[in-house]
């Protein structure tokens, strides 16, 4: 089974109850479960990690490759904006990756507008939610059968 490693960044531990009128009402462990289940369905193995710590996503980068990972889902949060040793982890892993959000960061504070992951990103996907994880799933299985 291929193997994806999906990342939670800054402040998504806080899902349900941080701001639900732009995030949503779900927790992060009900969005965990949907992708763990879409994963299983799709045949992958998803691994998920949430951390508040840059150095702590970017080690989880770096050490894709080498437990067999084959494709990375990360939402980096803040760190989207702001974080250029996130990008530049992502960059050097080799590994298709795909940007996802919950929001739209189009439609929000200009500050958002602008991601540093997205260049180095197959391609990204916000403002559908926790959907927006699952279809990242689906295009990860394309990337991987191709």
């Amino acid at each position: 089974m291929s193997q994806v490693l999906v990342l939670h960044g800054p402040n998504l531990n806080m899902l349900g109850s941080r701001e639900p009128e732009i995030y949503g009402k779900q927790t992060l462990e009900q969005i965990n479960q949907q992708i763990t289940e879409l994963a299983g369905q799709l045949g992958l193995v998803a691994h998920i990690k949430q951390s508040n710590h840059e150095g702590e996503l970017i080690e989880h980068i770096q050490q894709a490759s080498s437990n067999n990972i084959q494709a990375i889902i990360i939402n980096p949060g803040g760190y989207t904006h702001t974080s250029v040793a996130l990008r530049d982890a992502v960059c050097a892993s080799g590994l298709p990756v795909i940007e996802v959000h919950l929001s739209n960061i189009y439609k929000r504070e200009e500050f958002r507008h602008r991601s540093l992951i997205s260049a180095v990103a197959v391609g990204q996907i916000c403002g559908f939610g926790a959907d927006s994880y699952l279809l990242a799933l689906r295009a990860v299985l394309q990337l991987i059968e191709k």
